[in-house]
């Protein structure tokens, strides 16, 4: 299945934000449900093996989006003769955006590739959070890998990736997640959208990065803590319009 899916989101001129453009395909359903914010909804299962999806985020000087997920995303297997199944997001911010999305799950079998580029003209706002449980409940991880850039007035702020599942040879061990079942990552720009750099209980940390941002990541046993650690950062929502 391919689909592709845009949002535009520019100032109204009233001091709120009009969304110009909202296009979408299942199963990357786009739905509008506040003034700047808009969720979205899994038009079908999966992704599957031989998905190729494309999310494109736009948001001009002075609007403001919030972009949420009504569910988990779940990467589930597929026909095993197709490609990885692949999920490319594309944003362009001069504006601000806050990116909440509930986790992405990697079930056992599934093989999926997520490729994030991020673009922050000088001057914007950005609150991007990433979630990722390995494997569904008593079950072992499937193969994903995260590929992830972030690049603020031209520059490279944040570039990460990360592999797990079978094809990832120790990405539970001490030098990736340590054991852990669950991740995540909240990048803030500027860096005054979360707490000053420090280290929490557990395997949580708040650190700057070499430019107006900073990091915070967490990893846990599974979500709760994660959860736990990230949701008194990002909610309750900073942007309302």
């Amino acid at each position: 299945m391919k689909a592709f899916s845009r949002v535009v989101a520019e100032p109204d001129g009233l001091g709120g934000t009009r969304l110009a453009v909202l296009r979408s395909e299942s199963p990357l359903l786009l739905r509008r449900t506040g003034p700047a914010t808009v969720h979205l909804v899994g038009g079908g299962a999966g992704p599957l093996r031989g998905d190729d999806l494309r999310l494109e985020i736009e948001v001009g000087p002075g609007a403001t989006l919030e972009i949420r997920s009504v569910a988990a995303q779940l990467a589930l297997p597929g026909r095993a003769h197709l490609p990885q199944s692949r999920l490319e997001i594309h944003a362009t911010v001069a504006g601000a955006l806050r990116w909440l999305p509930e986790p992405l799950i990697a079930a056992a079998g599934c093989h999926h590739l997520t490729v994030t580029r991020v673009e922050v003209a000088t001057g914007g706002s950005l609150l991007w959070r990433d979630d990722l449980v390995c494997g569904r409940h008593g079950e072992s991880a499937g193969d994903f890998r995260a590929d992830t850039t972030i690049r603020y007035a031209g520059s490279t702020l944040y570039r990460h990736e990360l592999s797990i599942g079978p094809s990832a040879p120790g990405w539970s061990g001490a030098a990736v997640l340590g054991g852990g079942r669950a991740l995540g990552t909240v990048v803030a720009v500027p860096a005054a959208l979360l707490p000053p750099p420090s280290s929490g209980p557990g395997d949580v940390a708040i650190m700057p990065l070499a430019g107006p941002g900073t990091l915070a990541t967490a990893v846990g046993a599974d979500i709760r803590p994660v959860r736990a650690a990230l949701d008194p950062l990002t909610e309750p929502a900073l942007i309302h319009s």
